[in-house]
């Protein structure tokens, strides 16, 4: 079975260059008899940074490129000449990519936007010549500081998929069908659980030129947390997305306890995840007369807006997007941070 280009997990070990050391260095000039200390400073070594590029969607080019190490400072030289700096290693990386140390699993970096950068590891700061030891009672000192040496260590790099509505739903829920009905995306759709094995992004046109990004998340069992089924290794796809879309079929036995389940997983993984907005898609709804979508829209649901569509006959797929259209602008008013009430100064202390 070939590998797949879907690659958001590596680990990879990085070195930043050291710094060069100061030179102990003195004036020598023909009729200069007793030149003075002019030895110039290290060069400082290389770091090694983040940058998010939103040409990548994979972490697929660092596979095979598992070491990565930054060029160390060059030594000083004399007549106050500082040595040249190691240049810094960029790592382009897709937008969501968070890096964190492997021993002890703290985030170290993280990008989200194009050009962003992030430095993972500081490179070692230069020595300083002995020019700059030069003092009244000590004006030859034959020492200079020595370059501090770089940092190094394994590094996890993850990536969380970026998109405005996250696709949540049990294995052969119909998310995959959905995606490919209103997007361009085409994801691999079939009659059987876990036809999607990874992340499928697609962009979702709406009126006068608008449009959002949907992801498609492979479907999550009851245990997920735990590492049934998929296990983790998609949940955090779900961290980024802004609205979480659930997908129960329509001719489910229990909506309700599905939709539990769901949002039981979700909680195990992280309790921050309930903090999003939610919607609820039943699918497959062309199974249905009106009388029994009816009845089911009467009957026991989950306090949330949902709606009853079909990826196949093309059923209320238009109410479904402005639904997660008027959701997402919601979701962006009350994210972006309120502007500051000026005070009324108008009459403010004054006395009649």
């Amino acid at each position: 079975m070939a590998s797949s280009n879907f690659v958001d997990y590596v680990k990879i070990f990085c070195r930043s260059g050291n710094g060069g050391p100061g030179s102990c260095h003195f004036r020598r000039e023909k009729f200069v008899e007793f030149g003075g200390p002019d030895g110039g400073d290290g060069g400082h070594g290389g770091s090694i940074i983040l940058r998010g590029n939103a040409q990548y969607w994979t972490l697929i080019h660092l596979k095979y490129k598992r070491h990565i190490f930054a060029e160390n400072g060059e030594n000083g030289h004399g007549g106050r000449c500082s040595g040249k700096d190691g240049e810094n290693v960029y790592i382009e990386v897709p937008l969501g990519t968070v890096a964190r140390d492997a021993e002890t699993g703290v985030i170290v970096g993280e990008v989200t936007e194009d050009g962003q950068e992030a430095v993972i590891l500081e490179g070692g700061r230069g020595g300083l010549g002995n020019w700059h030891f030069r003092t009244a009672t000590n004006q030859a000192p034959r020492y200079a500081q020595p370059g501090i040496k770089g940092h190094e260590g394994w590094f996890i790099l993850e990536l969380k998929v970026l998109a405005d509505v996250g696709l949540v739903g049990f294995p052969n829920a119909g998310k995959s069908t959905l995606l490919s009905v209103v997007s361009a995306a085409k994801p691999k759709i079939a009659n059987y659980a876990f036809t999607t094995l990874e992340p499928n992004l697609g962009i979702v046109s709406y009126r006068d030129g608008k449009s959002f990004v949907m992801a498609d998340i492979p479907g999550i069992i009851e245990g997920a947390h735990e590492g049934r089924g998929l296990g983790t290794r998609f949940l955090r796809h779900i961290e980024r997305n802004s609205i979480l879309l659930f997908m129960i079929p329509a001719d489910a036995d229990d909506i309700c306890e599905q939709y539990a389940i769901l949002l039981n997983e979700l909680e195990q993984y992280n309790p921050e995840l309930l903090d999003k907005r939610r919607l609820l898609a039943l699918t497959k709804s062309d199974l249905l007369d009106e009388e029994l979508m009816q009845a089911i829209a009467d009957g026991p649901l989950p306090d949330l807006p949902h709606v009853f569509i079909s990826a196949v006959t093309g059923l209320n797929i238009d109410r479904l997007k402005d639904m997660l259209w008027e959701a997402l602008q919601d979701s962006n008013a009350q994210e972006a941070p309120k502007p500051a009430v000026e005070a009324e100064t108008s009459g403010m202390g004054m006395e009649e």
